[in-house]
């Protein structure tokens, strides 16, 4: 009955996930970043994770990838999003879905302009064992 129990919870999120075709990161140099896990499972070689994710004014994620696929809705505030050519790539606002690439083709920043708290639930669908972010350094933007 446990295994039920979490298969069910597991293909409810992914399904979630996928209608929704969300994501943003939480990279570990950030600046007013902090998150709160809402669900974390591993099933064979993937890990499932939903975060709750808060940046706060002026703040960042700090330049990263992710080894897996991201996607998030914004729940509260604005997020604006970096490709690594320093161009905005994306600005979301409540109820907008974000999807992110993984690899590290894909270094990417995400910022809050605002002088308000941005808000963003986000689920990873990453390989087992990996961090849900990798580090990077800027990769020669003007900012951060």
């Amino acid at each position: 009955m446990r295994t039920i129990s979490r298969l069910a919870l597991i293909t409810a999120v992914v399904g979630l996930a996928a209608a929704a075709s969300p994501a943003v990161a939480g990279a570990t140099p950030g600046r007013g970043v902090s998150a709160v896990t809402i669900f974390d499972q591993t099933v064979g070689d993937t890990q499932y994770v939903i975060r709750e994710i808060t940046i706060a004014p002026g703040g960042a994620t700090g330049w990263h990838y992710h080894p897996g696929p991201v996607r998030g809705v914004v729940t509260k505030g604005v997020l604006t999003h970096h490709d690594a050519d320093c161009s905005v790539d994306g600005v979301y606002r409540p109820g907008q879905f974000i999807s992110e690439r993984s690899g590290t083709g894909y270094v990417h920043i995400g910022r809050n302009l605002t002088d308000a708290p941005l808000v963003l639930t986000v689920f990873y669908e990453n390989p087992a064992g990996d961090p849900l972010a990798v580090s990077t350094p800027n990769p020669g933007c003007s900012f951060e």
